[in-house]
């Protein structure tokens, strides 16, 4: 066992020797009772946590490579990654502009390619747009 002896330290020895310190008598009055103190008080500041505006990025790059109707995915990619510049910048009401910008072309890339995908069934199942005639042979 090792020896403790050489580590221990007078109880109430000054720092400075040859220096009397004298002690500081702390008074804490808590409320307002009949001592007449003032109370004390503490103001606590609480701020709501803001999201940070979302840049549909992912969304814009399958739109992009899926849904490119009249370039409306590559349009809603270039606005979200202004979006993303932004909110790395700090600027949160640009981010915010650019990326609601980017969902609503995602959204109008997504319903007309729908609408799209939908007219060509609906042609096809009425026989307007006939497929197996370039399957035939040619000749007789």
């Amino acid at each position: 066992m090792m020896d403790n002896s050489q580590f221990a330290f007078p109880a109430r020895s000054p720092p400075y020797p040859g220096r009397d310190y004298e002690h500081l008598k702390e008074e804490l009055e808590i409320g307002g009772g009949a001592g007449g103190g003032a109370a004390c008080s503490t103001v606590v500041s609480v701020q709501s946590y803001q999201r940070p505006p979302r840049d549909h990025i992912v969304w814009s790059v399958f739109s992009t490579l899926y849904m490119n109707f009249c370039c409306l995915g590559f349009m809603a990619l270039a606005f979200s990654v202004k979006a993303r510049d932004r909110k790395v910048v700090g600027d949160i009401s640009g981010a915010s502009s650019y990326g609601s910008t980017a969902k609503c072309l995602n959204i109008m890339a997504l319903i007309l390619t729908l609408l799209m995908f939908i007219l060509v069934i609906i042609l096809l199942a009425t026989g307007v747009i006939v497929v197996t005639q370039g399957f035939r042979p040619h000749g007789n």
